[in-house]
Order: structure tokens, then C-alpha cells, then sequence
């Protein structure tokens, strides 16, 4: 019995994360959905293809064998269509569920064919055994292509943006799930043959195009939305767009880091927005005045060290980690921009003691996630990759 489970998973340490933050998001999103949907006359239904959803995707993110891993693909993306439509007489979500649907059966085309050409190319059908492989090929070739494609239609990278955002009129909980939990498949699917990827870096360096093109547009068009579920649809398209990008230039544990936080926070949001809708707004100036733009910048330096050091990373590495200090500092500057816009008179040291305290929770856990996942094949690829590109670098 042991042996039978371990031929067709694997409980490896990205398994092992993943299961834990699906289980936790599940949890929460069944226990919110269990007040928000009472009444409704699909309330068992509901429940019973929510648990569906949730088990398919803990069977996908365990599984070694490549049947059983593009069935629970197919069969999570198939509950995720259902559960948007939810009532077959909403036109809009139905229209956009049959959207997403189309966007599913392209992507799980492409998976199919890709996990078939490497069966046949690698003789085996365990996903270690294919990422372990040495055998280099056309077919090898064609079946990263498209997994790639793959990849980018479950994570809505641009051009296969438009089913996520027009993907909001089913129940609250449903895209809280969605855009916690099933979109973050592509990164996933990355993850899980990043050894081949490496292997061919051509590939990531593709997959970091596509995936800054994805983070600018989605974050421009946020700026242009009043609706707040639209906002927060684009808001995802950003965030998956720069997470992918971080697996194109080789930072898997800072995109798992980054997926983990984003994953909780989004579902957060998306949970609260019934609430925020009806909260009374106050609009602040945003008069950036020379003296606080340049308390900003002290705070997002200040952040960069600290995500710096606790990470175990540096501004003189001199390989694409530069990319995380660079975000560090931005993102740490702009955190810092509405604290200081406060009229309170400890409004520099709250700025300072707050970008520091976020750039340490975020340091520690991409620090926390390279440490669990160092037995895992894709880190040692990526040391390998860091170590050719410092010999490269003239």
C-alpha cells in the first residue's frame, strides 16, 4: 500500500507547503461561505463541489504521476467552472464561466500534449523521474513550449488575461478561491519541472518577458477601476505577472514565498470586500513634499537592508537577485508614503518601524522557504544557474 502511494506522489517539500496553504485557504473560505450562502438554494451543491475543488487540488499538488496530476488539473479546473456558474440563469457569470472554460481547455490541451511527448521522450511517467532526466530532444523541446503556454493561461499571464477579468460575477467565496488558490497553478507547473526549464534558459528568459508585460498592464489597469472586485482581479494579474517573472530570472523560493502571502492576503480581500464597500472613505492629499519624499526613500532603504539581511541575500551579488532588492526598496518607499502623509508627530518613526517590520516578515520567509525546499531538485538548479551567470558576467 505504502509503495502504490509513493509510485504515484510525492511528498516533497513543495508538496508539503502547498498542501498546508490550500488546506488553510480551503478552511477559511468554507467557514465564510457557510454564512454568506445560507439560504441560497444551491447551498448543498455549493459545498459539495467547493470540497471537490479543494481535494482535486490537494491531489494536484502530491502527485508524481503525470495521469494522476493532469486529471486533478482537469478535475479542479472543471469544479473551479462549475462553481463560477453556480446558477445556470446568471447570463453574466455563465458567460463568463464558459469564458474561463475555454481558457481551461486550451491550457489543458496544452498540458496533455506536453506531459505526453515527455513521457515518450523520458520512458517513465513519474514527474521526478522527467525532471531528473538527462535526454535533451526536439520533443523535449516542443513539450516546454507548451508547458509554458500552460502555465500562462491558468495564471492569466497576457494574452490569456481576459477570462480573469471578467471572471467576478459569481459568489464572493468563489473568487476568493480562485484568485487565492487555483491561479497560482501556473507557477506551480513551473516549479515542478523547473529542472528542464533550467536546462534551457532560454525558456526563462521568455517566461520573464511575458510575465513583466503581465505585471505592468494588470497594475495600470487597476489604477483605472472603481469597482473593487475588478480592482482586485487586476490587482492579481499584476501580482501573477511579477511572481512568474521572479521563476524567469531563477528566484523560485522568493515566487513560493511570494505566492504564499499573496494567496492569504488576496483571499483576505476579497472575503472583506462585501465590508470595505460600504466603509465611509476620507481622501487624503498626497502633496509629496521634498522632505517627505525623501523620508521615503530613507524608509525603502532602510526596508532593503532589512529584507537584505534576513533574507541572506545582497545589493552586490552581482546574479538576478538584484531584481528582489530593487523591488524592496520601491515597494518599501511607497509603503511608506501614506504613513508619513498622517498628521501624527511620530509619523517618521511609525514609517521607519513599519517598512522595517514588513521587510523582515518577508526576508525571514524567503529565507524560511530556500531552507525547506533545499533538497528539492529545482534548488540546486538554481545555485547552478546563479553560479553560470556570475561566469558569464564580464
Amino acid at each position: 500500500m505504502l509503495k502504490a502511494v509513493n509510485n504515484f506522489f510525492n511528498f516533497d517539500p513543495l508538496a508539503i507547503i502547498l498542501i498546508s496553504l490550500t488546506t488553510f485557504i480551503g478552511i477559511c473560505i468554507a467557514s465564510f461561505s457557510y454564512r454568506f450562502m445560507k439560504g441560497d438554494t444551491r447551498f448543498g451543491p455549493f459545498f459539495l463541489q467547493l470540497s471537490l475543488l479543494v481535494g482535486s487540488v490537494l491531489v494536484m499538488v502530491s502527485a508524481d504521476d503525470i495521469l494522476l496530476f493532469f486529471t486533478a488539473w482537469c478535475s479542479a479546473n472543471f469544479f473551479l467552472v462549475q462553481l463560477m456558474i453556480h446558477k445556470s440563469s446568471w447570463q453574466a457569470a455563465k458567460s463568463s464561466g464558459l469564458l474561463t472554460a475555454k481558457n481551461y481547455v486550451i491550457g489543458a490541451t496544452f498540458l496533455g500534449l506536453a506531459l505526453f511527448l515527455l513521457n515518450i521522450s523520458t520512458g517513465t511517467s513519474s514527474i521526478q523521474n522527467i525532471g531528473q532526466s538527462s535526454i535533451q530532444s526536439p520533443l523535449i523541446t516542443l513539450a516546454l513550449v507548451l508547458l509554458l503556454i500552460s502555465s500562462m493561461t491558468q495564471s492569466s499571464l497576457w494574452p490569456f488575461h481576459r477570462w480573469l477579468v471578467s471572471s467576478l460575477n459569481s459568489p464572493t467565496p468563489v473568487s476568493a478561491i480562485m484568485h487565492a488558490g487555483l491561479i497560482n497553478g501556473g507557477f506551480f507547473l513551473l516549479a515542478r519541472f523547473a529542472p528542464l526549464f533550467f536546462k534551457m534558459p532560454g525558456f526563462l528568459t521568455l517566461l520573464f518577458v511575458f510575465g513583466i508585460a503581465t505585471a505592468l498592464l494588470g497594475t495600470l489597469w487597476k489604477l483605472m477601476q472603481s469597482d473593487i472586485k475588478r480592482m482586485l482581479a487586476c490587482s492579481t494579474m499584476g501580482q501573477m505577472g511579477f511572481m512568474l517573472a521572479q521563476c524567469g530570472l531563477g528566484l523560485f523560493p522568493a515566487a513560493l514565498a511570494h505566492l504564499i502571502t499573496h494567496g492569504m492576503f488576496k483571499a483576505y480581500l476579497f472575503l472583506a470586500s462585501g465590508s470595505a464597500s460600504h466603509e465611509k472613505r476620507h481622501d487624503i492629499s498626497y502633496s509629496l513634499t521634498p522632505l517627505k519624499l525623501l523620508y521615503s526613500l530613507m524608509c525603502g532603504m532602510l526596508g532593503s537592508f532589512w529584507f537584505a539581511l534576513t533574507s541572506g541575500k545582497t545589493w552586490f551579488s552581482g546574479d538576478t537577485t538584484l531584481v528582489l532588492m530593487v523591488i524592496a526598496l520601491i515597494t518599501s518607499t511607497q509603503f511608506a508614503i501614506p504613513i508619513l502623509m498622517l498628521k501624527s508627530r511620530f509619523r517618521v518613526l511609525t514609517a521607519l518601524i513599519g517598512t522595517s517590520c514588513v521587510n523582515i516578515f518577508y526576508g525571514f520567509s524567503v529565507q524560511f522557504i530556500s531552507n525547506a525546499t533545499k533538497t528539492m531538485e529545482f534548488s540546486g538548479c538554481v545555485e547552478k544557474f546563479y553560479r553560470e551567470s556570475l561566469r558569464k558576467t564580464p
